[in-house]
């Protein structure tokens, strides 16, 4: 006898699913703000590497925002599917597979990650263009 893998708990699926729409929502703001930071200070760059590795990270950003956005709408269609699948009675309940679960948490992990790796190379490239082009100096004029 072959054992059968536990049902998913569809309402506890949807509370992670509010978690995560919380956090993206989180993350679009905070992509956002940075995008506006390096907008405001791109001016005072001189160095052309300086430029180089601000202009490298307003792309990561923005694939980091597109990706953000991705993710919530997939997320709120995700929310929608269980909701309405919740409200149907139990033998006309629609499938939504384990596999779409399973890939929208490996999507939403891989983003967090790329996410959380992007704000350390924000900061290290902050530090290092504040140091190199004496930037606090010139601030405080």
């Amino acid at each position: 006898m072959t054992p059968t893998k536990p049902g998913i708990d569809w309402a506890e699926r949807y509370v992670l699913l509010e978690h995560w729409k919380s956090d993206l929502d989180f993350y679009t703001d905070d992509l956002r703000f940075l995008h506006h930071l390096i907008d405001k200070y791109f001016i005072w760059i001189t160095k052309r590497e300086n430029l180089d590795m601000v202009k490298e990270l307003r792309i990561q950003i923005a694939q980091l925002k597109e990706k953000c956005n991705e993710l919530l709408e997939a997320v709120k269609s995700e929310m929608h599917h269980i909701a309405s699948m919740m409200e149907t009675p139990e033998d006309k309940k629609p499938e939504l597979s384990r596999e779409e679960c399973e890939e929208l948490e490996k999507e939403f992990t891989g983003f967090v990650k790329s996410f959380r790796a992007n704000r350390k190379e924000v900061f290290k490239i902050t530090e290092y263009i504040m140091d190199s082009e004496e930037l606090p100096s010139l601030l405080k004029s």
